[in-house]
């Protein structure tokens, strides 16, 4: 009983269980009924979303070393209370329930799902790829 890291909006895997957005926003243009069955997401969680100055941080990530600044401040911010205590719920989760926690970037290694699966991992969640 996994979690596993997805990209909202795509098919569901089967046995992936409650998809969890991790998101900023809602998706644009796409009404609320739709969430679930268009494969966006079942549970909005923003609060395990980068803050809007950290998105635009790294949306401008053009090196490594960028990035590497980026990967900092969304982890230090998922240190918060509210958000510690959210990541250590989905760890507990993963090892009872099929899950996925997810966001809309096409490229996981520049996406903060791949700061959130080091973060869910280091909590000892079961993780699938």
């Amino acid at each position: 009983m996994p979690v596993r890291i997805a990209r909202l909006g795509t098919a569901r895997l089967k046995g992936e269980g409650l998809r969890v957005g991790t998101v900023r926003r809602p998706p644009r243009g796409v009404p609320k009924e739709k969430f679930a069955s268009g494969n966006w997401y079942d549970v909005w969680l923003p609060e395990l979303s980068p803050s809007e100055a950290t998105v635009k941080f790294g949306q401008k990530a053009q090196t490594d070393a960028d990035w590497k600044v980026f990967a900092r401040r969304y982890a230090k911010e998922m240190s918060a209370p509210t958000a510690s205590r959210l990541l250590d719920l989905l760890a507990v989760l993963s090892r009872q329930t099929d899950l996925s926690v997810g966001c809309y970037c096409e490229d996981e290694s520049r996406c903060h799902r791949s700061i959130l699966r080091a973060l869910l991992a280091e909590r000892g969640a079961k993780i699938v790829s």
